[in-house]
C-alpha cells in the first residue's frame, strides 16, 4: 500500500476521534462524518472531506467551525502520528452521503409506486 494512502487512513481515523471527542465548539453539534482524506504526495497538504447532516445554516456553520479548529486539528494530528511534517488539514463539504439517501429514497418511493 502507498505510503500516502496509509497517512490518509490514519488522519482519518485520528480527526474523525478528535471531531467526534475533543471538540467544544457549539457550532459542531450536528452529525459530522469524514468520508476521505487526500494526502498530496510531498505530505503538505490533506483534504478531508466531511459529510454534514443538517440544514443548509447548519452545515454552512459546522464548515466554519472545522475550519476555525484546523490548526488545534493539525496539531494533535501531528502528536498522534509520528511524521516529519504534518500535513496542513483543508476541510471540504462532501455531499455524496446525502445524494445516496435521496437517491435511496427516490428507489424506494418508485417501487412503493409500483406496487
Amino acid at each position: 500500500m502507498d505510503r500516502t494512502v496509509r497517512i490518509s487512513e490514519e488522519m482519518k481515523r485520528e480527526i474523525s476521534t478528535i471531531i467526534q471527542g475533543e471538540l467544544k465548539d457549539p457550532r459542531l453539534s450536528c452529525m459530522i462524518s469524514i468520508t476521505n482524506v487526500n494526502v498530496t504526495r510531498d505530505l503538505r497538504y490533506a483534504k478531508v472531506y466531511v459529510s454534514i447532516m443538517g440544514k443548509d445554516e447548519e452545515k454552512k456553520n459546522a464548515l466554519e467551525g472545522l475550519k476555525s479548529a484546523a490548526g488545534f486539528i493539525r496539531r494533535e494530528v501531528g502528536h498522534r502520528i509520528q511524521l516529519r511534517y504534518t500535513p496542513e488539514v483543508q476541510f471540504v463539504l462532501d455531499n455524496s452521503i446525502e445524494q445516496g439517501a435521496y437517491i435511496s429514497k427516490l428507489i424506494d418511493d418508485a417501487v412503493k409506486n409500483d406496487d
